[in-house]
């Protein structure tokens, strides 16, 4: 398991058993993905960090969903 997703588990409580929901559309989370890419100087902080369905998380590396959106589901 990715330390990101480690991260995130432990800060909501999570167990690896548990179903996690995308934060975006409550389907089945299937990727932990950073708001802000590591590449582009985003962290592996909480804030940083949204649990997304396969859908979403493809939309928001398409940048269909905006980092903004993004922040705003986590907040």
């Amino acid at each position: 398991m990715q330390k990101h997703v480690k991260i995130y588990m432990k800060h909501y409580g999570y167990s690896e058993a548990e179903t996690i929901l995308c934060q975006n559309c409550e389907a089945q989370a299937v990727d932990i993905h950073h708001i802000k890419f590591r590449s582009q100087g985003g962290s592996d902080e909480v804030s940083n960090l949204i649990a997304l369905c396969r859908n979403c998380h493809e939309k928001a590396y398409r940048k269909i969903i905006t980092q903004e959106e993004l922040f705003n589901l986590t907040s």
